[in-house]
């Protein structure tokens, strides 16, 4: 063989025909044993997997035997998830609507496939030989579900694939499409206890499955992904609809309906109990908390095995306590109603530990016109005002505030037309932080909101539990008033942050998970749960002080109020939003949290005055009451750090000589002032001008005069710093040290004053003139005259004299004081000592000399010649 370059190989090499031909043959061999070999093994493991497995033929007849029991804490049955109602049907009693549903969204090329989907198989290989989880792996055919919930545990593992895809293509060869998706329909769970097409269909909408319309075929069509998240009777209908509208494009996308169809049964209402589904009665108790608990297992443990394998779970709900707060609530619906409220919700919960004790979801699971199965204590509502404790709390985390420290309680334009107003539309003044949060006021919360900064309280909330608040972006000043949604359980559970010093615990139903084996998947155990520290122990004792401080927010509340309990501390706050949409209370003790809402479930405005304190409150107080009855009385623990300290009221630090008002409250240890008072400034004056005298002038002509300079709380801001300036001058607490200095070249001599008359130590009686010798007497304004320290009269006109009757003193020695001030504000004054005695004197012939104070001489003549 030649190359085609023009030269020979150089290398002799040459090509055999025949070579080739046994390398091809080779090579043919070489796959064929090789894929006999897969064969063999593909065979052997199948066939080792088969020979434990059932006949296709007995699947059908196999039903699930074991419910999922839930308890209370104390072994009280609660409810029982087990005797699915199920109606077994015939294919042509399924409504084509709801088979071409469920084809569009479970398994899309159930017509052409044959019962496996090979990469979902390939997947679960993979995941087994590298041990990788691989996350939810879906993509199952209607045909593997169909094995997986007839027969199988939902398990995602290699093994349970393998099975399932043995019976998944003995059931296709054995059974017609047709047959098979009507056996699907005739298995998979609906939701609560309901299995199979035709129960679900009889118990949401009280019709057989064959009349279903379009729009309740794609609703069913939408729950079989997460029965008891999607469940009608669940508190997420509004996912449901989201889903079955998912459904309907999927059926247009696969032209099973039209779009003009999809888009009409779009606009029906499916999903209202009440309304477009059946309401539901069932043998359950704390229903909300119920559902609560089977939700909470489903998403750890799979709905196949909540709904069908049977566990047992014990709940941290104390079904004795529960009484008492469902019938709280009861009690507390009159005066609800009264202000056109029409549903409450109750959660407590212990701060100890995160335990929830009692939780009502609704006045009335069963009652449909108020939507009585959505659980509010789990649903978004916004908190108003009982947010600002986050808030509080946030700011307290900096050295300049603290609950001593002065907020100015004035109208506020806070930019772009935000203009909050208190919830009684007057304003207060200067008010501590303390009294700010303990009375509710907006004003000051909004201020504090701003000076904390918006991120570092959602910071704050998220830390202590608050999971709503995701879109930062959303918000502005106003979260600091509580628009931005929280669940009721959520909120109880930060605010059992508060009570337990800083420290949290994530709220938790379950204490113990149990599988049909016997064998324990979960178990609580209180010791070895230290919780996370969360909040400083320092600030929260701070809070725990102001929430349970009855004289503080006696200003708005009065000294009775709900809020109230006169044997023990009890740290509480009210919520009330705009239009009276909602009214909450949430409060605590160390070893008890209690979170009320009140409103309605539709976001309808409740009347006028429906304020927490008025309506969420008296709930509150009732269950309160009841479960601290007998119990001993606990006080919140101070940590260490906090003291106690009196500071000057509006500087807020340590005081000095010349500060004049004060307050005592307690500081972290961050918080505690080491500078002084720099609100009141002592400058040294010219008296004559009162300007700020240079280091030479002397003592003469100066005096120390007091500059108080109250400012808002960011004086740069002229919004904030303009009605407290206003306020600040007509109180006298804006007198800002002047800006130019005293010439004392200009200032004229100070004044100087002495006593002419009577001399000092001179012995006087009658009536005469005291006079005075003044250096500048032009200047001088008033002269005023003390006789032993009392005012006996002054003289505003030169030469400055005044005439006195010595006779109304008592013989004996006295003081004379004159003081003289002139019109630069000058003051000069001057003190002598003299005696006095009372003359003698003659009236109608008679004669008294020797006057003392307790004795004298009286002569007269009678008409007799020499006669006295």
């Amino acid at each position: 063989m030649k190359f085609k370059f023009g030269f020979k190989n150089p290398l002799n090499l040459h090509r055999s025909a025949k070579k080739r031909k046994w390398d091809k043959k080779k090579i043919l061999r070489i796959v064929a044993y090789a894929f006999l070999a897969v064969f063999l093994m593909v065979s052997v493991t199948f066939a080792w997997f088969a020979k434990d497995l059932p006949t296709p033929s007995k699947i059908a007849k196999m039903r699930p035997t074991q419910s999922t029991k839930i308890y209370d804490r104390n072994g009280v049955l609660l409810y029982e998830t087990g005797e699915l109602k199920r109606t077994v049907v015939t294919t042509d009693q399924i409504n084509k609507y709801l088979k071409d549903a469920t084809v569009a969204t479970e398994d899309q090329q159930f017509y052409q496939n044959h019962g496996i989907n090979f990469r979902g198989v390939f997947r679960a290989a993979i995941n087994n030989i590298f041990h990788t989880s691989g996350g939810v792996q879906g993509g199952s055919t209607i045909t593997q579900q169909y094995v997986k919930n007839a027969l199988l545990y939902s398990q995602r593992t290699f093994t349970r694939k393998v099975k399932e895809v043995i019976l998944a293509i003995e059931l296709e060869f054995m059974y017609s499409k047709d047959q098979i998706l009507t056996m699907y329909l005739n298995e998979i769970p609906y939701g609560g206890q309901t299995a199979g097409v035709e129960a679900a269909a009889r118990m949401y909408y009280g019709i057989p499955a064959k009349d279903l319309t379009l729009a309740q075929a794609a609703t069913l069509a939408a729950i079989p992904k997460a029965p008891t998240y999607y469940s009608p009777y669940g508190i997420h209908t509004d996912k449901l609809v989201i889903r079955r509208n998912y459904v309907l494009d999927q059926m247009v996308k696969i032209n099973y309906i039209k779009k003009e169809q999809a888009d009409e049964a779009k606009k029906q209402d499916t999903t209202t109990v009440g309304v477009s589904v059946q309401p539901r009665k069932m043998a359950i108790l704390a229903p909300h908390f119920s559902m609560y608990v089977l939700e909470q297992a489903s998403e750890e443990y799979g709905d196949q095995r909540v709904e069908k394998e049977g566990l047992t779970i014990y709940t941290t709900l104390d079904f004795q306590k529960q009484k008492i707060a469902e019938q709280a609530v009861a009690d507390g619906m009159a005066k609800v109603e009264k202000y056109g409220g029409s549903n409450g919700s109750l959660v407590s919960i212990d701060p100890k530990t995160g335990e929830v004790l009692t939780m009502v979801g609704s006045k009335d699971f069963f009652d449909t016109k108020i939507d009585g199965n959505v659980n509010i204590a789990t649903s978004n509502r916004q908190p108003g005002s009982s947010f600002k404790p986050y808030t509080y709390a946030t700011a307290f985390k900096k050295k300049e505030y603290s609950p001593s420290k002065i907020l100015f309680d004035f109208t506020t334009d806070f930019g772009g037309g935000y203009i909050p107003h208190n919830y009684d539309n007057t304003t207060h003044g200067p008010v501590t932080m303390r009294q700010a949060l303990a009375n509710s006021l907006n004003i000051p919360a909004v201020k504090t909101f701003a000076l904390a900064g918006m991120d570092d309280v959602i910071t704050t909330a998220t830390d202590m539990g608050i999971s709503t608040l995701t879109q930062r972006s959303r918000y502005g000043l106003s979260l600091g008033l509580g628009v931005g949604e929280v669940k009721l359980l959520e909120h109880t559970a930060g605010f059992s942050v508060f009570a337990n010093n800083g420290n949290k615990h994530d709220a938790k139903v379950m204490r113990k998970v149990v599988d049909n084996k016997g064998k324990v998947l979960y178990e609580y155990k209180p010791e070895e749960d230290k919780g996370k520290q969360v909040l400083d122990p320092q600030i929260a004792y701070e809070l725990q002080s102001i929430m349970s401080d009855n004289q503080a927010r006696s200003m708005i509340f009065g000294s009775r109020s709900p809020l109230y309990f006169p044997d023990r501390p009890v740290g509480a706050k009210t919520g009330t939003t705009t239009d009276f949409r909602d009214a909450w209370t949430v409060g605590y003790t160390p070893s008890l949290t209690v979170g009320v809402w009140v409103g309605n479930n539709d976001n309808h405005p409740m009347s006028s005055g429906a304020d927490g304190v008025v309506v969420a409150a008296p709930i509150f107080h009732n269950f309160m009451e009841k479960m601290l009855a007998g119990t001993p009385v606990e006080q919140f623990n101070q940590p260490p750090g906090i003291q106690s300290a009196t500071v000057e009221r509006w500087s807020n630090l340590l005081p000095t000589q010349y500060s004049s008002q004060f307050t005592t409250d307690i500081f972290t240890s961050w918080q505690l002032p080491t500078e002084h008072d720099n609100v009141n400034a002592a400058v040294r004056v010219c008296r004559a001008n009162g300007l700020p005298a240079p280091a030479s002038a002397p003592d003469s002509i100066t005096e120390t005069k007091i500059f108080s300079n109250v400012h808002s709380e960011k004086p740069a801001n002229p919004n904030w710093e303009g009605p407290v300036r206003s306020w600040a001058i007509a109180a006298g607490l804006y007198n800002p040290t002047p800006a130019e200095k005293c010439d004392i070249n200009n200032i004229a001599p100070a004044v100087t004053i002495s006593i002419s008359s009577p001399h000092s130590d001179e012995t006087v009686s009658g009536t005469r003139a005291i006079t005075v010798s003044i250096n500048n007497p032009a200047d001088v304004l008033k002269v005023e005259f003390f006789i032993d320290n009392i005012s006996v009269g002054s003289n505003s006109v030169s030469p400055f004299s005044l005439s006195y009757n010595f006779n109304n003193l008592a013989t004996g020695r006295h003081s004379l004081e004159v003081i003289a001030s002139d019109k630069y504000g000058q003051t000069a004054k001057n003190e002598i000592s003299f005696a006095s005695i009372k003359e003698e004197f003659t009236t109608s012939g008679v004669t008294t000399s020797n006057i003392t104070d307790t004795s004298a001489k009286v002569s007269w003549t009678t008409s007799k010649a020499g006669t006295s």
